[in-house]
């Protein structure tokens, strides 16, 4: 894993040792900034990245001008990576690295971000709540985008007050961005 661009471009990410984590590729990474260039200035957001795993799409938001990323990951041993990745970057004053599961982070969760992604293992039984979740709590500000990831078996419902931007597949994966619905 590496970051595509930005400040850290080029930089080749320290991964998960074990089968746990399905990193984002590439190719997948790179449509999901691409598409987000012209829709939401990275410049100074604040990043949320729940069900982080290796950390790369919250690591190349930082590297492409965010002002700090929130990492939420259940498995200690997968932070252990996180953290080995903020010191490899020396970004540590911009992130946070917090050890919970994703749906009891949300149920808690205070603040706003303007950019949340959500990559919750495929297998994750609870993923179609999370739209639900993250606009009833006003977790993401006006203007902002909620990206998840997911099996393209699984429908997303968008919420009524947000919209479904938009989609793209790649193999099993589905991708659905979505934000506040305009009155």
């Amino acid at each position: 894993m590496r970051i595509i661009s930005g400040e850290f471009k080029g930089r080749v990410l320290a991964s998960v040792p074990d089968g746990l984590v399905r990193p984002v590729t590439d190719r997948v990474k790179s449509t999901i900034f691409n598409m987000l260039q012209n829709r939401l200035a990275l410049h100074g957001a604040d990043v949320l990245d729940l069900f982080a795993g290796s950390g790369s799409l919250g690591f190349e938001a930082l590297s492409r001008g965010a002002r700090n990323v929130v990492f939420v990951e259940l498995h200690s041993h997968v932070i252990q990576s996180i953290k080995k990745n903020i010191m490899l970057l020396k970004c540590d004053e911009r992130c946070e690295v917090l050890q919970s599961e994703g749906l009891s982070y949300l149920q808690f969760c205070k603040e706003q971000f303007d950019l949340i992604f959500a990559d919750p293992p495929y297998a994750f039984g609870q993923t179609h709540e999370l739209p639900d979740l993250i606009f009833q709590k006003n977790l993401l500000r006006k203007g902002g985008f909620l990206i998840i990831e997911h099996t393209k078996l699984l429908e997303l419902k968008p919420p009524e007050q947000s919209v479904l931007v938009v989609t793209k597949e790649f193999g099993q994966t589905r991708v659905s961005f979505l934000t506040h619905q305009v009155p």
